[in-house]
C-alpha cells in the first residue's frame, strides 16, 4: 500500500490559507464597493486564489486531488443538495398562492408590521429547530413570509433580520442541526446533554432579539400600522391557505426524518398535486422548461451559491490539509494558562474559521477535534461547556457577514420575492448585515458566558472558578 503523499507549499503551511483569505478579501469588495453585490463577482477572489496557490503547490497531482475530494466532499454536495430542493419547494407554494392565504389571514386578524416580525422569528426558530436546517428555514421564510410581511407593512431588513436569525437559532440548538452533530460528536459526548445544556444560552439571545426586533419594528415609521386594503387586495386570497397542506407536511416530515431532501421532495410533489386540483396553478407552470418552477427554483442566485460553495469546500479542504489550520491551533495551544483562556481561544477560532470558511460544520469539526477537546481536557472542561463554545461561536457571524453563504442565499430568495411582487425590495447581503440581532446577540451572550463564567462546567461537575490554575 503506498503512503498518501502530503500537501505542501512553496512558503510553508500559511500559504493554504490564501484561497480563502482572497475570497474573504474580494467579497468585502464586492459587497462594499460595488453598487450591487453578486454572487459571480465572488467566484473571482476564491479562483484567484485557487491558481495563485496552485504555483505555489509542491506537487501539483496532490494539489487537485485535495480541491477534488474538498469539492466532492459531504460537507460540499449536502448544503448545495438541501438549498436545490429547498429552493424550489419555496417557489411552488409562492407561485401557487401561499403568500396571497397569508396576506389574507394576517390582514383580518390584524397580525400586521411590528406583530407579523415577531411572528416571523418565532415561527422561523421553531421551524429551524424542529428541522434542524438554518438554510431550508431561510428558504420557506424568505419565500414566502418575507414578501407577505413587507406587503402587510413590516420593515423588509427586519423581516429579513427575523428569518435569518430564526434559521441561525436553530441551526444552534436543533438536535439533528450538522453543528449540533458535529460540536457533540467532536467532543466525545451525547447530543441529548449538549442541547439541554444550551438551551440558557440559546433562550436568553432568542428573547433579546424578540425585544429588538419588535422595539426596532415599533420605531419604524408606519411599520405597526395597518396597512390600507386597497394596497393589499391584488395580493391576498384565501384559497392560497390551502397551500398551508403540504408545508405542514413538510414540516412534520422533516421533524420526524430529520432529512430536508425528504421533506422537500414530498412538500414539492403535494404541493404541485394540491395547487393542480385546487386551480391555484397548473402543471406547466411547473414543468415549463422555459420558466417552470422547477427552473425558476433553482436558476440565478441558487445555482450561482452552488458552484461558490463548492469552490469554497475546495479551499477549505486545502486549508486543513496544508497545515495552515494546525499551525494557527497550535500557536494558541501555547498561549493558552487558564480553563478562560481555552474557552476564549476555541471560541475565537470557531468564530475566526466559520466565517472565513462561510460554512460553519466543518469549522466545528476542524476546531473541536484538534484544538477544544485536547486542550479543554487539559483544564478539565466539560464536554458540554466545549461543545457548547465552539458549536454557538459558529452560528454567529456566518450568518451575519455579507459573504456568507447564509445572506447570499436570503438575498437571492429577495429579488426572486421582489420580482413576483410589486414593492417588495430586493436586499443585499450587506444591507442585511446588521440586522441579524440574534447572530450578533449570541456573540455577545457567549462573550459574557467565558469571560464571567457564566454557565462554566468542569469534568467533575464543578462549577467553582479555577482561572487562577494552570493545569498541565
Amino acid at each position: 500500500m503506498t503512503e498518501q503523499k502530503k500537501l505542501t507549499f512553496y512558503g510553508g503551511p500559511w500559504v493554504s490559507f490564501l484561497p480563502i483569505l482572497s475570497f474573504v478579501a474580494v467579497a468585502i469588495y464586492v459587497a462594499i464597493a460595488l453598487d450591487e453585490a453578486t454572487i459571480q463577482g465572488m467566484w473571482v477572489g476564491i479562483l484567484a486564489g485557487l491558481l495563485v496557490t496552485f504555483l505555489l503547490a509542491k506537487d501539483k497531482s496532490v494539489y487537485t486531488e485535495t480541491i477534488m475530494s474538498g469539492m466532492a466532499s459531504k460537507v460540499a454536495i449536502a448544503p448545495v443538495a438541501a438549498w436545490i430542493f429547498a429552493g424550489i419547494f419555496a417557489t411552488v407554494l409562492r407561485s401557487s398562492g401561499l403568500v396571497d392565504g397569508i396576506l389574507w389571514a394576517a390582514y383580518h386578524t390584524g397580525a400586521t408590521g411590528t406583530a407579523f416580525v415577531a411572528v416571523s422569528f418565532i415561527a422561523s426558530a421553531l421551524f429551524a429547530t424542529a428541522a434542524g436546517t438554518g438554510f431550508g428555514t431561510i428558504a420557506a421564510g424568505m419565500g414566502v413570509l418575507y414578501p407577505a410581511g413587507v406587503l402587510l407593512g413590516a420593515d423588509p431588513l427586519l423581516m429579513a433580520g427575523a428569518i435569518v436569525g430564526g434559521g441561525a437559532f436553530g441551526d444552534n440548538l436543533a438536535p439533528i442541526s450538522d453543528t449540533t452533530i458535529s460540536s457533540a460528536a467532536s467532543q466525545n459526548t451525547d447530543i441529548g446533554g449538549v442541547v439541554r445544556s444550551r438551551l440558557k444560552y440559546s433562550l436568553v439571545a432568542g428573547a433579546i432579539t424578540l425585544v429588538l426586533l419588535v422595539v426596532f419594528s415599533l420605531l419604524q415609521s408606519g411599520a405597526s400600522g395597518r396597512v390600507p386594503y386597497e394596497q393589499l387586495a391584488e395580493h391576498m386570497n384565501p384559497k392560497g391557505l390551502i397551500m398551508l397542506l403540504p408545508a405542514l407536511v413538510a414540516i412534520y416530515v422533516a421533524m420526524k426524518k430529520g432529512d430536508v431532501i425528504f421533506a422537500t421532495s414530498v412538500g414539492i410533489l403535494l404541493g404541485m398535486l394540491v395547487a393542480v386540483l385546487s386551480g391555484l396553478n397548473t402543471v406547466e407552470s411547473f414543468i415549463s422548461v422555459k420558466d417552470g418552477a422547477l427552473i425558476n427554483g433553482v436558476a440565478g442566485w441558487m445555482a450561482d451559491l452552488s458552484i461558490l460553495v463548492l469552490l469554497l469546500a475546495g479551499g477549505i479542504r486545502l486549508m486543513l490539509d496544508g497545515g495552515g489550520s494546525d499551525r494557527l491551533i497550535a500557536i494558541l495551544k501555547n498561549l493558552v494558562r487558564t480553563p478562560r483562556g481555552a474557552e476564549a481561544s476555541s471560541a475565537i477560532l470557531s468564530l475566526f474559521l466559520s466565517a472565513m470558511m462561510s460554512i460553519n460544520a466543518p469549522a466545528i469539526l476542524a476546531v473541536g477535534l484538534s484544538y477544544a477537546k485536547p486542550v479543554g481536557e487539559r483544564f478539565k472542561l466539560h464536554p458540554y461547556r466545549r461543545a457548547n463554545i465552539i458549536d454557538s461561536m459558529a452560528c454567529t457571524l456566518v450568518y451575519s457577514l455579507p459573504w456568507s453563504a447564509a445572506l447570499l442565499f436570503a438575498s437571492g430568495l429577495s429579488v426572486k420575492a421582489s420580482e413576483a411582487f410589486q414593492g417588495v425590495p430586493p436586499l443585499t447581503p450587506l444591507e442585511m448585515t446588521p440586522w441579524i440581532f440574534y447572530a450578533w446577540v449570541l456573540l455577545a451572550v457567549m462573550t459574557f458566558s467565558i469571560m464571567t463564567g457564566w454557565g462554566r462546567r468542569f469534568m467533575d461537575g464543578s462549577e467553582e472558578q479555577k482561572d487562577g490554575e494552570v493545569m498541565s
